[in-house]
């Protein structure tokens, strides 16, 4: 499972964990302006912005995982099984409702509806959108199809955290239709759908990073025995539910400088708060779910930073040091195998 999470200082971070029992492949992979995609049902595009992210890059196609595009904005796709559901493609006019209408503000009634597959929503709408506002105005006619990318490859059951410096979103595509929920949280993991996330921090409203008064009876005089007495009850298990309580708190609280260093360094420790180690999370057949690799992404500067389970050490890729106005993908395979620094030899 995964947890996604966005941080602002000086300047605006997005990152997520991606935890499974092995990996794909991924690659950090810059997609320069000139790259062209051919969408199945909306032609090619010559043309787009560029964007940098980790990828698993599949007969020349970087199916990202995660992203963020030259303009600011970031997109993490999460496993959501049992609850995605994507659609067939549609053809023709989009009927909408007068309630549908007025939530969609300012689209024209009777759209047309654009087909995107599931693997394509990160290349269509980090390629033309700068904003979470543009990404709202693209969703409000996009129809998400549940067409695999090839026989090796079927649909991943996802939903996805999208986010600028402004604002927060998450996008679920259910039995229902598609749901676009604002997220103050500014955090997002996996089961069960977003709404249900939120309303269970209710339960959590008393904590804080201050030590508790005692009010548990008059005149019975109680101590606090320890320090972080005011987080008591934090959830600590592995499951996505109590990862998105702990990660909300974590980011919610988490104080750092403005420094680049500080920023990244801050981002990292709200993340490996609810990673994943060998052994806890026992999926069948003597496998694992471990957290592969750690992302953060500044945004403002197009750098992406990640460590990886076998590596701590923060490893960093600029988008701006290659040559974005291209037409071929830049490939930087994961640096693994742990990197110690000795002081004494």
């Amino acid at each position: 499972m995964c947890t996604a999470a966005v941080y602002k200082t000086k300047d605006f971070y997005f990152g997520r964990n991606l935890d499974y029992e092995f990996p794909y492949g991924e690659e950090v992979t810059i997609t320069p302006r000139n790259y062209p995609f051919s969408f199945r049902f909306l032609g090619e595009r010559k043309q787009h912005y560029a964007m940098i992210g980790m990828a698993h890059v599949a007969d020349d196609y970087p199916l990202y995982y995660d992203a963020i595009n030259e303009k600011g904005l970031g997109m993490a796709g999460l496993n959501f099984v049992g609850n995605a559901v994507y659609g067939e493609p549609v053809l023709g006019k989009k009927e909408e409702t007068a309630e549908e209408h007025e939530r969609e503000a300012g689209m024209v009634k009777g759209s047309e509806i654009d087909n995107v597959a599931q693997f394509e929503l990160p290349l269509w709408l980090l390629g033309q959108c700068a904003s979470v506002k543009e990404v709202r105005a693209l969703l409000a006619r996009i129809n998400i199809t549940n067409t695999p990318f090839n026989e090796r490859y079927p649909v991943s059951q996802l939903h996805w955290m999208i986010a600028d410096r402004e604002e927060t979103i998450v996008v679920e595509a259910v039995a229902d239709g598609l749901h676009v929920y604002d997220n103050p949280a500014g955090v997002l993991t996996n089961n069960p759908p977003f709404p249900q996330q939120m309303f269970r921090l209710n339960d959590y409203r008393s904590l804080s990073p201050k030590q508790p008064e005692n009010t548990f009876a008059p005149g019975l005089e109680l101590a606090s025995y320890s320090r972080g007495m005011g987080a008591m009850g934090l959830p600590g298990d592995l499951s996505s539910a109590s990862r998105f309580v702990r990660a909300a708190f974590v980011r919610g609280n988490s104080l750092s400088g403005d420094s680049e260093a500080e920023s990244v360094s801050q981002f990292f420790h709200i993340l490996h708060s609810v990673e994943q180690q060998r052994g806890c999370c026992d999926v069948g057949g003597e496998k694992y779910e471990i957290t592969i690799y750690t992302s953060c992404c500044n945004a403002d500067k197009g750098i992406y930073y990640y460590t990886t389970y076998e590596n701590h050490q923060i490893t960093a890729v600029d988008m701006h040091a290659e040559n974005l106005d291209g037409a071929e993908l830049f490939r930087y395979p994961l640096v693994q195998g742990e990197q110690i620094r000795w002081q004494n030899r």
